[in-house]
């Protein structure tokens, strides 16, 4: 089950039909299966306390993912996703809202999966999932 909300700010512009068939297609793509995925969509300032709060990290950043299980299989997990930084982060690399929207929903995703991006060769290679990821969607 793939569930959308919001905590501080109105829903994005997505078809959450549409997204999440092609969350679950990518996720069968490598192996994967969707159990439970949790979006929750809000401000920089709301995800900056959670950074600090649950992590003890004081930055802001576009996601953070909390795995809700160890199962290498099924993918369950909670995203928190700033909409601020997803605009910011579409006006600086010159994307639009909503491919820079999608491509941060499926980024958790692929960290799930197993991608890092950590170093810049794992960066590469999750730039390259993440481009993937929406040409599918985007097709």
């Amino acid at each position: 089950m793939i569930r959308f909300s919001t905590i501080d700010v109105e829903m994005p512009p997505i078809e959450p039909a549409k997204v999440k068939e092609w969350i679950g297609g990518v996720a069968e793509r490598h192996g994967k299966r969707v159990g439970e995925l949790h979006y929750y969509f809000c401000s920089d300032e709301k995800l900056l306390e959670i950074n600090r709060e649950r992590l003890g990290h004081d930055f802001y950043t576009d996601i953070v993912t909390f795995p809700l299980t160890d199962c290498e299989t099924v993918l369950s997990s909670e995203f928190c996703i700033s909409l601020d930084r997803i605009k910011e982060n579409a006006e600086t690399f010159g994307r639009s809202y909503e491919s820079e929207l999608h491509r941060v929903i499926i980024h958790g995703v692929l960290h799930l999966i197993g991608f890092d991006d950590h170093s810049e060769e794992d960066e590469k290679m999750m730039r390259k999932k993440e481009e993937e990821s929406l040409d599918i969607l985007f097709s």
